[in-house]
């Protein structure tokens, strides 16, 4: 008999300086891209981003140069991760339209109705209650707000981990394939997300699989 993999907790907040210097030099760059052309078909002409769990800004970098004129409020909660960023964004020459923040997103310090859109790309795994990010953002939206959230998918066996572990970080240094064994270890199942959706009062259906590691949530608040 298979064991469901169990869902194991990793650090909430990836802020020392090898973990950051680390995770930026992952090559995220297919991910990220797809992640952007995802979000743009979805919702094509954004206007005010805010990017929640932005870690090195990589993914508001890359939608500025495919949108000439998004502007993104890029937040995090790791410091270490906010420097890199803010280095990344000024050898962008994106100073102008990306903006960070150090904010927990279990806690936003921001009104509703703010930003047309809220993104988030691999946050809610970090997240010990991720049901609190979701409400989170439920509570800033208005009607007319475009969410994109998405995030790792937990392997459903031991050998699924391992398989997708090997894939997509297995030439990656030590210790980036640890972490990002551990984010699939730490990540949530679809019918999970789907859970917390409802239990919000949002429409599950909106959560679904859209890689072999990836989930989605995608909807325009009514």
């Amino acid at each position: 008999m298979v064991m469901p993999l169990e869902r194991v907790l990793e650090n909430e907040v990836m802020d020392t300086l090898a973990e950051a210097a680390d995770y930026d030099a992952m090559d995220h760059a297919q991910v990220n891209q797809v992640f952007v052309s995802d979000l743009l078909t979805a919702f094509p002409d954004p206007n005010l981003v805010l990017d929640l769990g932005t870690g090195t800004a990589q993914i508001p970098i890359e939608l500025c140069r495919r949108h000439e004129s998004v502007r993104v409020y890029a937040v995090d909660l790791a410091e270490e991760m906010l420097n890199l960023a803010a280095i990344n964004i000024e050898l962008a020459g994106m100073r102008e339209r990306i903006r960070l923040d150090r904010i927990d997103a279990k806690r936003f310090p921001y009104e509703p109705g703010l930003y047309d859109v809220i993104a988030s790309n691999s946050l809610l795994h970090h997240i010990a209650e991720p049901r609190q990010v979701l409400s989170e953002i439920l509570r800033i939206a208005t009607p007319g707000t475009r969410i994109f959230v998405r995030d790792l998918v937990r392997p459903a066996d031991e050998a699924t981990w391992e398989h997708l572990v090997e894939t997509y970080a297995g030439k990656e240094v030590q210790h980036a394939k640890q972490m990002f064994a551990d984010s699939l270890r730490a990540a949530l199942t679809v019918a999970e997300v789907q859970g917390m959706i409802e239990s919000l009062g949002e429409d599950p259906a909106a959560v679904r699989q859209t890689s072999n590691r990836h989930w989605t949530w995608e909807v325009t608040v009514s």
